[in-house]
């Protein structure tokens, strides 16, 4: 049997904005529904995260999942598997009260897992895994000593894996824990990453600057052959664009209408030209626009100011912290800086 397994959709994002979910939207339209009826899919594994913000909801946006997600699934007949994660669980130290319990109790298709619960996709017996917290670290550390499964699907936290493709978490649960494990399928961090048995599947879609370039989607699994494909998202978000004296004439600016677009100058040397081409950027209908120049200082650092200007800012702030000389955890340091940066964009 052919399982569909997808994780961290944050419904709800940047704080419900419209211009996001109507992007999230085109990948469900256009990528994920036609793949579920191409490949006859009813089952799905939502690894958690499901929804965006842990301490409420905004009514649109529980409306726009409901419309536009949910309610398709509940019309074909699609059973839905969703484990807790941080962000759909309100403490953060039980995952007891949570978003996906409360909100979708209406759909009978819908099966929500708080606590660690073995379940049979067809054949094979899974090992589900929700948020890990204080309240039942001990007893799924005791189901996971215990169980016979040798697949494990959730939402962990684990040391060595990329939370994105800055920064790769030292810290969080020994790797060790889930040996005994042929394969590992997990959310939380949303780029994609293996060391061959564990598996990070990353989220459908780019969210933050971090992202971009990135790829996103969801996958694929076989239940009899344990192989998982993935089915990758080809819309985007944001684009760096590289100005290099480019010609607005023939610059195709199709692609970028609804998208957030940074241009980085490389080459600069006609200002009305540069202007027509921002100008005709602009007509496009993009949904942001920011410009990063670069300035010669008699060319004794230009190298390091563009590798600086063609960063993000979460590259920037990670390559600083790195280079730092200070006696702390830089890795905890980086770990805050995102979780804030992160915080930071949903206020915009």
């Amino acid at each position: 049997m052919k399982v569909a397994i997808i994780t961290d959709q944050h419904f709800g994002a940047r704080k419900n904005s419209k211009l996001f979910h109507d992007y999230f939207l085109k990948f469900y339209d256009e990528v994920f529904f036609p793949t579920l009826e191409k490949e006859g899919i009813t089952t799905i594994v939502d690894m958690g995260d499901t929804f965006d913000n842990r301490t409420g909801i905004n009514f649109a946006a529980l409306a726009w999942a409901k419309d536009n997600y949910y309610d398709r699934l509940q019309k074909m007949g699609v059973k839905v598997h969703t484990i807790v994660g941080n962000h759909t669980a309100y403490y953060k130290n039980t995952n007891t009260i949570n978003a996906v319990d409360l909100l979708l109790r209406e759909y009978d298709n819908v099966e929500v897992y708080s606590a660690p619960e073995e379940v049979k996709l067809d054949k094979l017996k899974v090992l589900f895994i929700p948020w890990i917290n204080q309240e039942n670290e001990a007893d799924t550390f005791k189901i996971i000593e215990k169980t016979t499964c040798k697949c494990a699907m959730g939402h962990l936290e684990l040391q060595g894996f990329r939370v994105n493709r800055q920064i790769v978490m030292e810290h969080g649960m020994e790797c060790s824990l889930f040996e005994k494990f042929n394969h590992v399928f997990s959310g939380h961090y949303h780029t994609r990453s293996t060391d061959g048995k564990i598996s990070y599947l990353g989220n459908p879609y780019e969210m933050f600057w971090s992202d971009v370039n990135d790829a996103r989607g969801f996958h694929i699994f076989d239940t009899e052959t344990l192989e998982r494909k993935p089915v990758n998202n080809p819309h985007r978000m944001f684009y760096n664009i590289y100005y290099e004296d480019t010609p607005h004439q023939t610059f195709d600016t199709r692609e970028y209408e609804n998208k957030i677009v940074k241009v980085i100058v490389r080459k600069k040397t006609d200002t009305k030209n540069f202007e027509k081409f921002i100008d005709k950027l602009y007509s496009s209908g993009i949904a942001e626009l920011k410009v990063v120049e670069n300035f010669d200082f008699s060319g004794w650092y230009d190298k390091e100011i563009d590798l600086v200007e063609s960063e993000d800012t979460m590259s920037i702030l990670n390559r600083y912290i790195e280079e730092a000389e200070v006696p702390l955890d830089k890795s905890l340091i980086q770990k805050i800086m995102n979780e804030v940066y992160q915080e930071a964009c949903e206020l915009v």
